[in-house]
């Protein structure tokens, strides 16, 4: 008996823990965005600044994980892990830095509510778990919230449905790229170290590109003060950030984890309004009820279950 509680609480503080985290996640993915605007405006290069903010938070992300003790070791597991989560994960973000200018952070951000429904799918296929009416259900009032204000933000890329279309494949990368972190997770390795791997995958991925299109340029962000502070402030968000993604990841698993982009799709949204001046979607108030509706019945169908 005395055991069967002690499981109960252990599993109550881990779903309150993954829910800090997937707060926590969402809020600074979305500013991670604005900050990319915001350096945009600044006239930063866009894809030297997204490397070299990669290359900063993977150095204090693998510091972070030397100074706790982690296990850090390179074998071709983890060189795999680097490559093929790094480049899933540089993608989406280089679109979403390149694409800012063009359809703005709002659309950039809303962009995120729709992977859980892919992922959702994606494990449901693979058999990761199993199809639950509820939980779907769930999932699709915070997509259905998504699509109401994406259908409002799509009035302002009348003259960039090109970058528009891109932004929307996103949802596809960033859905499998949740699954291969899952599935593909080297053994006894920490999510630090992890995510640092991760960092230095992408920036490797993405320095070929930066030297076909912007050769010569990363100078230019110690050029100006402003430039200089918008990317230590990157890195510090990334480092958060990525370093809770990875342990929410290890938590809560693929589905529960892809919740985050929702969480970004919200918050973007209202720092995009509140914050850089662009205009207030039509059904945002509507929009936002579906999206924490959605949240809650997901969460409500996960303590159900572990009662």
């Amino acid at each position: 008996m005395a055991i069967t509680v002690l499981q109960r609480k252990a599993a109550g503080r881990g779903k309150w823990q993954a829910l800090g985290c997937l707060l926590l996640v969402g809020i600074l993915l979305a500013l991670s965005f604005v900050v990319a605007k915001l350096a945009d405006a600044a006239g930063a290069p866009r894809l030297s600044f997204l490397v070299v903010a990669m290359l900063g938070t993977g150095s204090l992300l693998m510091g972070v994980a030397w100074w706790q003790r982690q296990s850090i070791s390179l074998t071709q597991r983890t060189l795999e892990y680097a490559a093929v989560s790094g480049m899933l994960f540089a993608l989406p973000n280089a679109i979403g830095f390149l694409a800012v200018r063009h359809v703005g952070a709002g659309f950039v951000s809303l962009s995120f509510a729709f992977p859980i429904l892919v992922t959702w799918f994606l494990a449901v296929m693979l058999k990761l778990e199993p199809l639950r009416l509820a939980r779907l259900f769930g999932v699709l009032l915070g997509l259905s919230g998504g699509i109401l204000v994406a259908l409002d933000k799509t009035s302002g890329t009348e003259n960039s449905w090109g970058w528009a279309a891109i932004v929307l494949a996103m949802p596809i990368i960033i859905a499998t790229g949740n699954l291969y972190r899952t599935l593909r997770w080297p053994p006894d390795t920490s999510p630090g170290y992890l995510a640092a791997l991760m960092m230095f995958g992408g920036a490797a991925s993405l320095l070929p590109f930066v030297l076909v299109f912007e050769p010569g340029q990363a100078i230019e962000l110690l050029h100006s003060m402003a430039m200089l502070r918008l990317l230590i402030l990157e890195i510090g968000i990334f480092t958060v950030l990525y370093l809770f993604y990875f342990l929410l990841q290890k938590l809560a698993g693929p589905v529960y984890f892809s919740q985050i982009g929702t969480i970004a799709a919200l918050i973007g949204t209202f720092i995009a309004i509140l914050g850089l001046g662009e205009d207030v979607p039509n059904h945002l108030g509507p929009a936002a009820i579906l999206i924490v509706l959605g949240t809650v019945l997901f969460h409500l169908r996960d303590r159900s279950k572990a009662t």
